[in-house]
């Protein structure tokens, strides 16, 4: 079996780390008895990873249509593709909403937890400049 790419590796990496700041976050929160904070926390980062995870299936998917197409003067992307990015931002946005009015999880403390995504992506990033693969 052949060894997987940097990409890929960036990308296991860049999920793992999203949920472990995410859970470590919450974590600090329920140590300080801030309860509905650490849930906010723990259901943004997995927020944050499941759209991560769609959206590296997206790009696949459009890598796989532009490859095909290759030579033409002007590929043609699938409306699926698009209508897949819109139905994925509004089932995130629904889920948020139904959380918030349900469980009165804060919104703020939710919108902290997808952040985990982007201090994972950062750490990740600073990783393979450090650690570059051959």
């Amino acid at each position: 079996m052949a060894s997987p790419t940097s990409s890929t590796q960036t990308e296991r990496r860049v999920g793992w780390l999203t949920l472990l700041f995410g859970f470590a976050a919450a974590a600090i929160a329920a140590v300080l008895h801030h309860s509905l904070w650490a849930a906010g926390l723990a259901i943004g980062s997995v927020l944050a990873w499941l759209n991560f995870r769609w959206l590296r299936r997206a790009l696949d998917a459009l890598v796989v249509v532009s490859t095909a197409q290759e030579g033409r003067e002007k590929p043609k992307v699938p409306v699926t593709t698009y209508l897949a990015a819109l139905c994925r931002y509004g089932l995130l946005g629904f889920a948020v909403y139904v959380i918030f009015v349900s469980l009165h999880v804060p919104l703020g403390s939710m919108i902290l937890g997808f952040c985990a995504l982007a201090a994972a992506a950062i750490v990740a990033s600073v990783w393979e400049i450090l650690r570059p693969a051959d």
